[in-house]
């Protein structure tokens, strides 16, 4: 017979959640700047002429990385926190 899905999180528990995502992907965004703005400078400190594709290739794939890195993070740290987890574990620690 299947198990019914677990009860879901409170409400509040999960705006709070994503509320704390929110502010820490807000950070994370400057963090991708400051990164991007850093790799361009050691670009440019190198002494060589900068060619445009490559400033577009590192703010793309410096930022993105740092974005797409501390986005999937952030991820796990919101489903914990916003008791998807422990509603996952209560599911599967059933004896039926």
């Amino acid at each position: 017979m299947p198990r019914p899905d677990p009860a879901p999180p409170s409400m509040q528990r999960t705006a709070e959640a994503w509320a704390r995502y929110k502010r820490l992907m807000s950070w994370m965004a400057v963090a991708a700047v400051v990164a991007v703005l850093l790799a361009l400078i050691y670009l440019k400190s190198s002494g060589q002429p900068v060619p445009i594709h490559m400033v577009i290739a590192t703010i793309a794939g410096v930022g993105f990385s740092v974005l797409l890195g501390t986005g999937l993070m952030g991820l796990v740290y919101f489903s914990n926190n916003s008791g998807h987890d422990e509603a996952a574990h209560r599911g599967e620690d059933r004896n039926d």
